[in-house]
């Protein structure tokens, strides 16, 4: 009997220097959070590795699954320190959402409605729907579909979002399943860093209401329109960049389905399940292997944090 085939191996690097001189890659894709910063501060060494890609010339643009738009991607980044002037552009979850919202050129854009149940942020700041010809209503029996930006509160025709549970939320999706309400997920992240904790993400809110039959639209990594829309604002092609992302299921899954490459940065939201509680720490090899094939999701890279 033929035995299993092996998962690919992947290359551990200490830092991105080796991957950077070899020329290999054009593009550099970068996720953020986990990798450039926490959302509070940079990690060490973060600033100096762009600067240095940044002079080896490599094309660098940001692709996050953050639900904001891509320009206050670009001010989160310079409040940070960081010099925004290395990257190419921006292309965020909360970016495609809104420009498909508002063209709705995309054949299952073209037929949504216009009035939406919107689960948005509250301490973290709501998301503004200005533009888009939406109507925000509070009952789910006069929606047509539910827009989710946030894991905080809900969004009201007044523009103020009251603030609920995740409990809570569930149940408003509960009654979105009844009515077959399809529902827009504008970042698919399930959890992301925030100062060594994990924070739970719309991404855990849709997979749930998918998982119990719901249909949802999902705008950022995985899948592959983040990542083509990135290669042509870069004007390359899929062998000549790489993603950077501490994310399996995210970064690096959409990577593969992308037919990129990719490098794993083990000390972001995966930190924990791979044993690590020090920043730069090298996880075992036994414990990366588990973990990539928990996910399906192999990297060509694994390095502990994005440093030169």
């Amino acid at each position: 009997m033929a035995s299993a085939p092996s998962a690919p191996v992947f290359e551990r690097v200490a830092g991105i220097r080796a991957i950077a001189e070899s020329g290999r890659f054009k593009a550099w894709f970068l996720d953020q959070f986990g990798v450039l910063h926490d959302g509070k501060k940079p990690y060490p060494g973060a600033i100096l590795a762009l600067e240095k890609l940044a002079g080896n010339g490599a094309k660098m643009v940001i692709i996050s699954n953050s639900s904001r738009r891509s320009s206050m991607t670009i001010e989160k980044l310079q409040s940070l320190g960081f010099d925004t002037s290395c990257f190419l552009g921006t292309i965020t979850s909360g970016e495609l959402t809104h420009q498909h919202l508002l063209k709705r050129n995309d054949p299952w854009f073209a037929t949504l409605g216009r009035k939406c149940i919107h689960i948005t942020w509250g301490n973290r700041g709501a998301i503004s729907l200005e533009g888009l010809g939406l109507q925000v209503v509070n009952n789910v029996d006069d929606a047509e579909f539910i827009l989710a930006h946030g894991t905080e509160a809900l969004g009201s025709p007044s523009g103020d979002p009251l603030p609920k549970s995740l409990e809570e939320l569930e149940q408003v999706l509960m009654l979105g399943l009844e009515k077959r309400l399809p529902m827009v997920v504008a970042n698919p992240d399930y959890v992301t860093v925030e100062a060594r904790d994990l924070r739970v993400m719309p991404g855990t809110l849709a997979a749930k209401y998918e998982s119990l039959g719901g249909e949802v639209k999902w705008m950022g990594k995985p899948d592959k329109v983040i990542y083509t829309s990135a290669m042509s604002l870069a004007g390359v092609d899929a062998h000549e960049c790489i993603m950077v992302g501490d994310s399996l299921h995210h970064d690096i899954k959409g990577a593969n389905a992308t037919g990129i490459a990719s490098a794993f940065i083990t000390g972001g939201i995966h930190a924990a399940e791979l044993g690590l509680t020090e920043f730069g720490e090298t996880a075992g090899e036994d414990a990366i292997n588990a973990l990539c094939s928990k996910h399906g999701s192999y990297p060509s890279y694994v390095l502990p944090s994005f440093t030169w």
